[in-house]
């Protein structure tokens, strides 16, 4: 999702906004790897934490849904050039990442696949390496969708032209997915 959304923007508004974009996200994940890896070992231990997570993931993942699909449909009202939206692609960044619900598990499981190698420890140094890494990578990702996105529109066509309806379908369906998962979880436990 936050992948789509910066080429999205890049589109829209241009490489500078989708760097501003890439920017917000970066920053958010720092708190988001710091509390995963911390974490990490006591939410292994408590299955009820990540069922949680679940519950809240199926609310905002709904209403991403609905936003994405709202603005599908603004930007078949509107005339091409006409687009002149004041959203901060920075905040945008920001708010989108707060909202993401893959970055705590994927971090999460990425420490424990790295540590399950021994080529991670839960010491300070290790953490710090791992969250600048991943930091940079993820901006670096963002950047690259922004720098080519007209690259990547050409290649997929009409496929980028209907992001907003794409982003609400897969935001839809990462809900339904979950809440099926909650339901069989809770059904097997009774």
């Amino acid at each position: 999702m936050l992948n789509m959304t910066a080429l999205k923007v890049s589109l829209e508004k241009g490489t500078e906004a989708a760097n501003k974009y890439a920017l917000g996200v970066s920053l958010v994940i720092i708190p988001q790897i710091y509390i995963a890896v911390v974490l990490t070992k006591y939410i292994t231990e408590n299955p009820k934490i990540l069922e949680t997570l679940d519950k809240i993931g199926v609310v905002i993942f709904i209403f991403l849904s609905f936003y994405f699909y709202r603005e599908s449909k603004k930007s078949k009202i509107k005339v091409e050039g006409l687009q002149s939206k004041k959203e901060n692609p920075f905040l945008a960044g920001i708010t989108l990442s707060v909202l993401n619900m893959f970055a705590i598990p994927f971090f999460c499981g990425t420490a424990v696949l790295l540590d399950s190698f021994n080529l991670f420890s839960f010491d300070f140094i290790s953490i710090l390496f791992f969250t600048i890494g991943s930091l940079i990578g993820t901006f670096y990702i963002l950047y690259l969708y922004g720098k080519f996105a007209k690259t990547i529109q050409k290649k997929t066509g009409k496929l980028t032209k209907d992001i907003n309806i794409i982003l609400a379908i897969l935001t839809a369906l990462v809900a339904v997915f979950t809440l099926i998962k909650l339901i069989y979880t809770s059904l097997a436990t009774s």
